[in-house]
């Protein structure tokens, strides 16, 4: 399962989680603002930055901070969902 260390007020979380959700992909949700254990490791991680999202996937690899492409690419590499199809304007 996707762990998603992240906290509410973070924008780049909020987009990782429409993303995620958009997928139905299924993520464990970290908010280091309420987890000190989530929060030192991300600082462990991240050379002693809180940077987040800090998304770590089950096959080890760790995104921080990614765009929604990169996001949707390591989604489509790990097999996820199909990405939802887009509404043609003006339906």
């Amino acid at each position: 399962m996707l762990v998603v260390y992240a906290t509410t007020h973070c924008g780049d979380c909020v987009r990782a989680r429409r993303v995620l959700d958009s997928r139905k992909m299924p993520y464990r949700w970290l908010d280091i603002d309420q987890d000190a254990q989530a929060a030192a490791y991300v600082r462990e991680v991240n050379r002693g930055m809180e940077s987040v999202p800090t998304i770590v996937f089950p096959d080890g690899e760790i995104l921080v901070e990614p765009s929604a492409a990169r996001l949707e690419a390591k989604l489509d590499q790990l097999g996820g969902l199909p990405r939802p199809a887009e509404t043609p304007p003006g339906l």
